[in-house]
């Protein structure tokens, strides 16, 4: 029996739904959260690794994680770095401002397969948004896993994004490690690449499984450090970020390999593209 998560669809996400701005917070730079609501849509209606499409009217569409938990409804939260002309708009825009909403889409996090396991989160910079869902579920469900851990890294201390939650997540029972490439005579913590932090583990390795999200050169050094203390690639899930225009791999913007990072991910099992992410490599 596959694996593989099924993705949660809803009958209209080919449609924009007009969405408010609820609440715009500024986390750290150039990155914002928008916290959207509607009176008729169920925000729930996602899983947790799953995107959706906004839509800023004379500017078009762009694929946003969606960063909010179950626990947050009826808002509905996406976090964003400004890096085109669709971003650029969203971070323009006040509260009370209406945009439109397709989704949600991709795969999930495989949340049945970490039943019972040893969970270790590693996240890269703006990486941690779309893994901020997953931290939620984790830890309203924290019985239902041996142990859960997430490694966090950034280039500097205020780029670690939602640090105001970090107390919260611990208190939960995460595990929680950061690291800085750059510190300041402020910072006391660990100042490197994530990699140095992800050893020792003294968990059953067998029963141990990996999720990874952050820049893909990040996540391909993430994947062979796992391997290398016996994960198996089968065990080891990464979340893609490529360019996506239509979100039902109709375009082929998105085409990785064989594979259309909007429907098909953007959560894959490292076994499923490791040849891929390889090929530079070549």
């Amino acid at each position: 029996m596959s694996t593989e998560p099924q993705p949660l669809r809803v009958a209209n996400c080919w449609q924009p739904q007009s969405m408010c701005i609820q609440e715009i917070v500024a986390e750290i730079p150039n990155v914002w959260t928008l916290h959207l609501t509607s009176k008729g849509r169920d925000t729930r209606l996602f899983q947790p690794g799953q995107f959706n499409m906004l839509y800023v009217p004379g500017f078009g569409e762009a694929a946003i994680s969606i960063s909010s938990g179950t626990d947050e409804f009826p808002r509905l939260g996406h976090t964003f770095r400004v890096v085109g002309d669709v971003t650029g708009a969203l971070s323009t825009l006040k509260e009370g401002d209406q945009i439109g909403v397709r989704g949600p889409f991709g795969n999930p996090w495989p949340l049945e397969e970490l039943q019972g396991k040893h969970v270790i989160m590693v996240a890269g910079g703006i990486g941690l948004a779309p893994l901020r869902p997953l931290i939620v579920h984790l830890l309203e469900h924290r019985s239902d896993y041996k142990s859960l851990k997430l490694i966090y890294g950034a280039k500097l201390p205020n780029e670690l994004l939602f640090r105001r939650e970090f107390a919260k997540w611990k208190e939960g029972g995460l595990d929680l490690e950061e690291t800085v490439d750059r510190g300041t005579l402020q910072w006391s913590g660990h100042i490197g690449v994530v990699t140095e932090v992800m050893r020792p583990f003294s968990g059953d390795l067998e029963q141990t499984r990996l999720l990874a999200c952050g820049p893909e050169i990040m996540m391909r050094f993430v994947a062979r450090e796992a391997m290398s203390m016996r994960i198996s690639p089968a065990h080891i899930f990464l979340s893609l970020e490529r360019n996506m225009k239509c979100a039902m791999g109709m375009c082929g913007v998105c085409q990785f390999g064989p594979e259309f990072v909007c429907k098909d991910g953007p959560v894959f099992s490292y076994e499923r593209i490791n040849l891929f992410l390889r090929l530079e490599d070549l």
